[in-house]
């Protein structure tokens, strides 16, 4: 099985975005989400794990002149995004940068991209940094923030009880079987990931635990506008 990164989630590139369609109910609604909650007088943003740029397009498409910097570790993930983003002719507002967001966390200082930021958001990739970590970034992110800054978050949550980790397994195989996606087929596709920097495998938290990280990291409003199951938006304002 081919090593990879965490969050690069499948062996082979080309099947980064079909495929993480299939592992996810409401991928695209869920990005769309994100984009919606941004202030209207967005357009200097920051993207903690860009993948493969499906979310950069989404803010592009409702930001036209937004400027984006992407922090990403994977080469692969860069590579898919900025053939993506020059093809929709957005490549002069956007770079990419190969760097760890945990790295920026804990030591800012060595990535020179500044702060006084109007949003940062984040898809699929902060459920892999431990929840101490999962705390700095937030305080870092409140810190890079200009006053009514946005910060939106997708990420699968912990399941609150045994319980509840039943029902959103199920939700997940009742959804798979009802757009006639065979998981295992899917998950045959999926390659190993070791540790990358702070990040490693799944490492979640539960949803109110990432809330409270928010309060205490200095956000005043703290909301979660669209959760299925297992899977939620949560955003917060400075």
């Amino acid at each position: 099985m081919q090593q990879i990164f965490p969050g690069e989630v499948f062996a082979n590139t080309a099947d980064f975005d079909h495929g993480i369609r299939q592992l996810l109910p409401r991928y695209d609604e869920m990005l769309e989400v994100i984009t919606q909650c941004l202030p209207s007088t967005t357009r200097r943003i920051l993207e903690l794990g860009c993948g493969t740029g499906e979310l950069t397009l989404k803010i592009f498409q409702r930001f036209p002149d937004a400027e984006i910097i992407a922090l990403d570790y994977s080469p692969r993930m860069l590579q898919s995004a900025g053939d993506k983003i020059k093809s929709a002719g957005y490549e002069q507002q956007w770079t990419g940068i190969q760097a760890d967001f945990g790295e920026w966390a804990e030591n800012p200082e060595k990535l020179d991209i500044g702060n006084e930021f109007d949003a940062c958001v984040s898809s699929l990739a902060i459920h892999h940094l431990d929840d101490q970590m999962k705390l700095k970034l937030f305080q870092r992110i409140a810190a890079s923030l200009n006053q009514g800054g946005y910060f939106g978050n997708a990420d699968p949550t912990l399941p609150e009880s045994p319980v509840l980790a039943e029902v959103y397994q199920k939700a997940r195989k009742d959804w798979a079987a009802q757009q006639g996606i065979n998981l295992t087929e899917v998950r045959a596709k999926v390659g190993s990931s070791s540790q990358q920097g702070y990040s490693s495998q799944d490492q979640l938290a539960t949803l109110d635990t990432q809330l409270q990280m928010l309060t205490i990291s200095g956000f005043k409003t703290v909301a979660v506008p669209w959760k299925y199951y297992g899977l939620a938006v949560f955003s917060a304002w400075m």
